[in-house]
């Protein structure tokens, strides 16, 4: 088979993971054990706003940011939840699911020959737990704490463009923002696993592909 690429990376959380109803089932169950009704819309809607602030803000671990974000979404929502208690998110990632097509696609990805990685915006520790979750290995892993910032900073591109040199590279994501825009930036090639039906952003519009989930893209490549 003649292929286009050498190696794919992929966004881990909301790309390969399903994070909006990893995050959602962990607000809905702290907040039942305080007696709080939450809306599983009017979590992600805040969480989607505030937590790109708190990454913006200055570079921090992972842990550290989902803690804050998990305190300003609460307290946005009328919850007021002592900043400890925060950790709940921190502690629901491990638990947190791939989508149906993540596994199955990227089998048929690495049996094809792809390389593959992932470039997350996440600390080494929780990946780790995340990775138990995946079928594959993969043979580049780039992540917020090693770079010391977060996507749509350019830091995990650049170190990433390092490493794999001049092997045939495609980069595929969900987030149009985080990582869309930044690899468009970059002359990456992308793809947008437009699993949301989005409208793209400005400089968001995807150079190689627009599919709606990781089965698409991979029948697209193999």
């Amino acid at each position: 088979m003649d292929r286009k690429f050498d190696i794919i990376t992929f966004d881990c959380y909301g790309t390969l993971i399903d994070w909006e109803n990893g995050i959602a089932d962990a607000f809905l169950r702290a907040a039942r054990e305080d007696g709080i009704d939450l809306r599983r819309e009017e979590i992600l809607s805040a969480y989607e706003l505030i937590e790109p602030v708190v990454e913006r803000e200055y570079y921090r671990l992972y842990r550290d940011v989902l803690t804050e974000a998990a305190a300003r979404v609460a307290h946005a929502l009328g919850w007021r939840l002592d900043y400890e208690r925060g950790t709940f998110l921190v502690t629901s990632v491990s638990g947190w699911l791939p989508y149906d097509d993540t596994n199955a696609a990227l089998e048929r990805l690495h049996a094809a020959g792809y390389r593959l990685g992932i470039l997350s915006n996440v600390d080494d520790d929780l990946l780790a737990a995340t990775r138990r979750h995946f079928t594959v290995e993969f043979d580049l892993v780039i992540t917020a704490e090693r770079v010391h910032s977060y996507k749509p900073a350019p830091g995990h591109f650049q170190t990433a463009r390092d490493r794999i040199g001049d092997a045939r590279w495609l980069h595929a994501a969900q987030s149009n923002f985080h990582d869309i825009v930044p690899a468009n930036a970059l002359a990456v090639p992308t793809a947008w696993v437009n699993r949301r039906g989005d409208s793209p952003i400005p400089g968001g519009t995807p150079t190689f592909a627009e599919v709606r989930d990781l089965a698409q893209l991979a029948a697209l490549l193999v």
